[in-house]
């Protein structure tokens, strides 16, 4: 048996230790900050590692490590740097910031740790918002986009989306993290038909302060990604990769050249039992880095409105 074995680290670094040193020990023996808020006691997760390469066998968790990451739902790769000790060179990712404290060792839902998942997703997009910050002052301006970001998150949160980022006047939303594609997707139409109706009243509210009433777009569209929480420390958020993101970004564009309030993908409109098709105009579409043509709804207010009197609650 070796009496040294070597850890190594992303960005090409490592450390050769004793047999018998855990990982945690050998990122403190090497200097390489690794989160450890309970001091190495398995107290919590904090000091977690991701085994991506082993040269030999990586031995099981057991006792108080085992129990901790059982209740904590964490795949078989995870392990507490503090625990393991391997027997042979061992590459790990630690997966949390150095300063992670207590809050990141809680229960989460399995679907933050990374996850492929059948959601939908919704882009909408201020039309016009450049040319009504040309008369403004930059603190009118970030204050109005502001209360438009709240309304419109209230709108989502409500209809049980979640907002996944803000971004310049845009907004994109996931439906569906912890349910199932039928539910997201009627949950998506929902949120939009309420984004509609609290966008005439913040309207209405700011009257005397706009030119002209601020106007959005949305599209959605339904599928799976990959979900689960990306960025670090208070940058972190939930974020979705995959064809379906695309998808639901380009949709939102073509609400510009069909002139209309909403495209939806007819994915969304099946699994979610749309209630407005009657009101909407198909269309068959080819996306950029798509194959094959996409069946759409290109939907006005009326459509929308029409849905809700028509779906099922």
């Amino acid at each position: 048996m070796a009496e040294t074995i070597r850890i190594f680290y992303p960005n090409q670094r490592s450390v050769e230790v004793p047999f018998g040193t855990s990982i945690l020990e050998a990122s403190r023996l090497a200097e390489i900050p690794h989160a450890s808020a309970c001091g190495g006691r398995a107290l919590c997760s904090t000091c977690r590692v991701r085994v991506i390469g082993q040269a030999a066998p990586v031995p099981p968790a057991e006792g108080i490590e085992s129990r901790l990451l059982g209740r904590l739902a964490l795949p078989p790769n995870v392990r507490l740097a503090c625990q393991l000790k391997p027997l042979g060179d061992v590459a790990v990712v630690p997966l949390l910031a150095p300063d992670a404290g207590f809050e990141f060792s809680r229960q989460r839902p399995s679907y933050l740790q990374g996850e492929e998942r059948e959601v939908a997703v919704l882009f909408a997009d201020l039309r016009g918002f450049t040319r009504i910050t040309q008369t403004k002052l930059p603190y009118d301006v970030v204050f109005l986009l502001n209360q438009y970001f709240q309304t419109m998150d209230e709108a989502i949160v409500a209809a049980g989306g979640q907002v996944s980022q803000f971004y310049g006047d845009g907004i994109m939303a996931l439906f569906g993290v912890a349910s199932d594609l039928a539910t997201a997707c009627r949950q998506s139409i929902d949120a939009a038909r309420a984004m509609f109706q609290r966008l005439d009243r913040l309207n209405d509210y700011y009257a005397a302060e706009l030119d002209v009433p601020l106007r959005i777009g949305i599209g959605i569209d339904g599928g799976p990604a990959i979900v689960g929480e990306m960025g670090k420390g208070r940058s972190a958020a939930l974020a979705a990769i995959g064809d379906v993101v695309n998808a639901a970004s380009r949709l939102q564009d073509l609400t510009k050249a069909y002139e209309c309030d909403a495209v939806i993908s007819q994915t969304v409109a099946e699994a979610g039992g749309f209630g407005g098709a009657d009101a909407a105009v198909r269309r068959e579409v080819e996306l950029r880095g798509r194959d094959g043509k996409l069946g759409i709804l290109c939907l006005t207010r009326a459509a929308l409105d029409a849905d809700g009197a028509a779906a099922p609650r």
